[in-house]
């Protein structure tokens, strides 16, 4: 068996998590590969390109926070992604650092299992050949630099749902609705619900408000406006800049992200602990 190790490189303590974790493995003769920049700030020639990584390992390791386990899991395709929290919130990373050394015996042992979670595909189809890219968490088009407010035309299926004048749309997975989505207003979804949520970003109308869709649904927006140019973000990594009109298609994905699971969790105590929900207390008090 061999790990891809991705890290977050401007944390220090997930430096020295990488530095413990190789260690362990050498002392076991198990292989492992880093990403380029992972491997340049470790000093370590054990490194293959990020997008060769799902080709020749079989386990990812993710060592940061939710963001560093977003941009494993878009390399990762359908191998499963060890996420060890050096970050804050830390919904997706499902091990504490104490528990990095377990996780990974766990997962030397095969006993394991894992979380799967739904994906979003997004295209252009203003395009030629519109590439079709993924995200875990959110497809989001902003009003960016634009200096008025532009009006967002959302389709679910050849419907119009309506047309919203705010700062932007946010379409959200179930795993995502803990991210951007939640800060814009939208409702926590339980992980493994077969939905996503459209939540407007700063909507101009009162009666505006985010609402939550099958996942069989094909979302198509596009913006209602003259001029201007709209960032589309994928996941907080710009893919693109909109013209006036452009339509993004937002559908499931057929591509699944895998994460291993901690048992010791329950989502419960996580949204307990992350959003300050309150002690907990012995049963019948």
């Amino acid at each position: 068996m061999r790990f891809a190790i991705i890290v977050n490189i401007t944390r220090e303590t997930a430096l020295n998590l990488a530095r413990e974790l190789t260690q362990w493995l050498e002392a076991r003769s198990i292989e492992y590969l880093f990403d380029p920049e992972s491997a340049k700030a470790i000093g370590s020639d054990k490194t293959s390109t990020v997008e060769s990584l799902n080709q020749v390992c079989d386990i990812f390791i993710s060592l940061g926070g939710d963001g560093t386990l977003l941009f494993a899991s878009h390399y990762s395709l359908s191998k499963p992604v060890i996420g060890i929290n050096v970050g804050n919130l830390g919904f997706l990373t499902e091990f504490s650092p104490e528990e990095m050394i377990s996780a990974v015996e766990q997962v030397l042992t095969g006993n394991y299992s894992i979380h799967t979670r739904s994906q979003l595909e997004a295209s252009v189809t203003s395009e030629e050949n519109p590439l079709r890219m993924t995200a875990l968490n959110d497809v989001v088009i902003e009003k960016g630099a634009y200096p008025r407010i532009p009006t967002f035309v959302i389709r679910l299926d050849d419907e119009i749902l309506g047309s919203y004048r705010a700062d932007g749309i946010i379409i959200a997975t179930s795993t995502g609705s803990t991210a951007y989505s939640m800060s814009a207003g939208g409702p926590i979804i339980a992980p493994k619900s077969n939905v996503f949520v459209i939540t407007p970003i700063c909507p101009h109308m009162l009666t505006v408000r985010p609402i939550v869709i099958s996942d069989d649904k094909i979302v198509r927006v596009s913006v209602d406006s003259p001029d201007g140019e709209f960032p589309l973000n994928l996941d907080g990594d710009l893919k693109k800049m909109l013209d006036p009109c452009e339509i993004v298609t937002v559908r499931k994905s057929p591509q699944l992200i895998n994460l291993v699971a901690n048992e010791r969790r329950s989502y419960c105590a996580i949204l307990r602990k992350k959003l300050l929900w309150g002690h907990e207390h012995p049963a019948g008090q």
